[in-house]
């Protein structure tokens, strides 16, 4: 199997038509080597069935099937979509274990299970679903934050995440209690594993090149009590804490609880300070928070956008 050059990217991308736009984030991985340093940072155990979001033009995707992986890939560009199947029968085979759902990532909760072939449709309600236990992509940077959070929240058979976002949004989801950059990416990524930066990845290997930087954010998903209604309230509380980030938590979470004094009251009740701000608390304070017997039901103030 080869994987992708530049050269094959634009001839792609001609053949189609393409014409790549910052709307859509897109811009392509023209580099093979670069493919398979993201493939080795994800360090999937051997015939992983992995979940790709946003494949493109298939450089991600056949990097994947290098590797003896299995491979699910989630496209919402009908144009790409209808390419990228010949891509992969020429340049990984015909019986490559590669299928491919036209679909918005946002609103996929199920995966059809594999058929070995590359023409599946976008319906996703087949009784045999497909679970995937990792999921690794270049996610588009204008929708990466809830696109992430919203496969971790639906697949709970994910073990490994991989993904390639803005550095900037890396350095974020990574970020540690009491950082500038620590808030509501941080924390609910952190609720679901261990999180952390995987690499940098210049300017020059995407056609065409970002005018940023791009990061390697690496999940090892740990969390295995998945109620909703515990995660619904953690998260409400999380988006209260970091909407007014200078006040301090008892002026944050007045609105969640009810009042300044109920804020206060189930503060010291968890063991937290109340003239603490939210960036110092860790995900296990945000849980204890959340426990207190007695706690808010408000739905809070309007939640921080969660790319911030």
């Amino acid at each position: 199997m080869t994987l992708l050059t530049a050269r094959d990217i634009r001839k792609l991308a001609a053949d189609i038509g393409l014409r790549p736009t910052k709307q859509k984030g897109q811009n392509f991985v023209i580099d093979p080597n670069t493919v398979r340093s993201i493939v080795t940072a994800a360090g999937l155990e051997e015939n992983s069935n992995v979940v790709e979001i946003g494949p493109g033009l298939g450089s991600l995707t056949l990097g994947l099937l290098e590797a003896g992986h299995t491979v699910t890939a989630v496209e919402i560009d009908e144009l790409l979509a209808q390419k990228l199947p010949s891509t992969v029968e020429k340049f990984a085979g015909s019986d490559a274990p590669f299928q491919l759902v036209n679909a918005d990532a946002l609103r996929v909760t199920t995966l059809p299970a594999q058929q070995h072939t590359t023409d599946v449709a976008a319906d996703t309600t087949d009784s045999a679903a497909n679970q995937p236990d990792a999921l690794v992509a270049n996610l588009p940077y204008n929708v990466a934050v809830p696109v992430l959070l919203h496969f971790l929240e639906t697949f709970p058979s994910l073990k490994t995440v991989l993904v390639m976002v803005q550095l900037e949004v890396a350095e974020r989801l990574a970020a540690a209690p009491g950082s500038r950059t620590y808030g509501v990416p941080s924390v609910k990524a952190q609720w679901y594993g261990e999180v952390a930066l995987a690499g940098k990845i210049g300017k020059n290997v995407f056609w065409p090149a970002p005018n940023i930087d791009s990061g390697l954010v690496r999940i090892d998903v740990t969390r295995t009590d998945r109620d909703p209604a515990v995660r619904r309230r953690l998260f409400t509380l999380i988006d209260a804490a970091f909407a007014q980030r200078r006040k301090t938590l008892r002026a944050a979470l007045s609105g969640w609880a009810g009042s300044p004094q109920q804020s206060e009251d189930l503060l010291t009740a968890a063991g937290i300070d109340p003239k603490t701000r939210g960036e110092a608390l860790t995900v296990a304070d945000f849980e204890r928070l959340a426990a207190v017997d007695g706690g808010a039901t408000a739905p809070g103030p309007p939640a921080e956008d969660p790319s911030q």
